[in-house]
């Protein structure tokens, strides 16, 4: 492939994850997915999809192609973030209407891992002698939906370990809740919960500070609380068939531990406060061996780091 053309295939594809983005809210608990139609270098369609239940991305994409433009179709490249599903769901199957409607090339983003999909509606244009071109922005485009990946692949949440901590590594001051985030940050917080489904904390955190786990600070939905000691352990299972993508988890020491000591988490984000110190109080836990940054961000004095395995 000409370089031309692959910078081209980025390029567009860039679009398809900017308007995949838009159904952050909605889609769940299907994922995030842009398309984008392509004919002479000109776009002449585009679409999301912006709610669950709703018409995919590549459907919203045709449909907003005006009348004018439709013999362009024929000689038309459709960029998608995810493949196309091959199945009938609440929707018609997306790669049959893509065959319709006679376009010449598919550029895929990545592979649906859902096990209805897989594959399949890759295959399924191919075989309808339809040009495709798999992995444009590959890593970007499953990290965008590592939430529903995670949720289909291992069958359950994509968790979120979570943290504050003073500039000496303390969770609190000698047993006494103290506020490490300043009110931006805490905003950020806030913001973090509006995005993901469930929030979890330990009975002794619960029962010492009361928090409310809500999104008052942000805009957007609360995500359910949860509450977990020995008579009341978390269920993975319960919470992936009530079709909980993503959990943060933001207990005491003992439960950041009891999780990191089962290899249960995805993503850890540390909240230091690099202007507190204190002289004694709860040790923050200590990091897996082997994690990687995918992040970081200082404002002013808290610095915000998330890291991956």
């Amino acid at each position: 492939m000409e370089i031309d053309q692959i910078s081209l295939d980025k390029k567009y594809m860039h679009r398809c994850l900017q308007l995949a983005l838009n159904g952050q809210q909605n889609a769940k608990p299907n994922p995030m997915v842009g398309a984008v139609i392509v004919a002479n270098n000109r776009v002449i369609g585009e679409g999301y999809h912006v709610r669950c239940g709703q018409g995919h991305a590549e459907v919203n994409a045709f449909a907003s192609v005006r009348a004018e433009d439709e013999p362009l179709l024929k000689e038309s490249t459709m960029y998608v973030s995810l493949e196309p599903c091959s199945h009938y769901g609440k929707t018609p199957p997306c790669a049959d209407l893509i065959i319709k409607k006679g376009v010449k090339r598919v550029v895929v983003g990545c592979i649906d891992e859902f096990a209805e999909v897989q594959g399949r509606g890759i295959q399924k244009l191919r075989d309808a002698g339809i040009d495709v071109t798999v992995g444009v922005l590959e890593a970007e485009c499953k990290a965008m939906n590592r939430r529903f990946f995670t949720f289909h692949r291992l069958h359950r949440p994509y968790i979120i370990l979570k943290w504050a901590q003073t500039a000496n590594g303390f969770l609190d001051d000698n047993g006494r809740a103290l506020a490490i985030s300043s009110p931006f940050t805490q905003m950020l917080s806030h913001k973090l919960r509006a995005q993901e489904d469930a929030i979890l904390v330990g009975r002794v955190t619960d029962d010492r500070e009361h928090p409310l786990l809500t999104v008052r600070h942000w805009v957007g939905p609360d995500p359910k609380r949860l509450v977990i000691d020995h008579q009341h352990p978390l269920n993975l299972e319960s919470l992936h068939a009530h079709h909980v993508q993503s959990l943060i988890v933001e207990g005491g020491r003992k439960t950041l531990e009891s999780f990191l000591a089962q290899d249960l988490w995805d993503e850890i984000r540390v909240e230091t406060n690099l202007g507190l110190t204190v002289a004694g109080g709860t040790r923050a836990p200590h990091l897996p061996a082997h994690v990687k940054v995918i992040s970081q961000q200082v404002y002013d004095e808290n610095i915000i780091v998330n890291y991956e395995k």
